[in-house]
């Protein structure tokens, strides 16, 4: 025996508890032909992508001094990202080496083949020579 949800051609839904076998009943609200409603079903856990290689740890200290555990992690989340990619390529970002990742850098890392980018200088007035000025 299983729970079945029905609806007539009138939109009148209900349930029925009888065979797979058994011929589907008529709504017993108007009486008309009824059909089976696909059961909703829920889905536990989350799903997550791994991140992208840049949001990985990109150094030594990163990876806690090379911890055996994490990094055996890092690895596996790393083989996780490159089959997602494979399976799904407009998924696959920039996949130049990256070569600044810190300090101005961090949140958007200098890539091979960018142009860094020119700074006017910090100290922008001048000085006098130690014997000029004074009397």
């Amino acid at each position: 025996m299983a729970i079945y949800e029905l609806r007539c051609g009138g939109g009148h839904r209900f349930e029925v508890i009888q065979s797979f076998a058994a011929p589907l009943p008529d709504c017993p609200q108007c009486g008309a032909a009824t059909g089976k409603v696909p059961s909703r079903f829920g889905v536990g856990g989350s799903a997550g992508t791994p991140p992208r290689a840049e949001m990985m740890p990109q150094t030594w200290r990163g990876t806690y001094g090379g911890d055996r555990e994490y990094v055996t992690h890092l690895r596996r989340t790393a083989e996780a990202r490159r089959d997602l990619e494979e399976r799904h390529p407009e998924l696959v970002g920039d996949r130049r080496p990256i070569i600044a990742h810190e300090g101005r850098y961090e949140n958007a890392p200098l890539r091979a083949g960018d142009q860094t980018p020119v700074h006017a200088p910090r100290h922008t007035h001048t000085h006098g020579s130690a014997g000029e000025g004074g009397s």
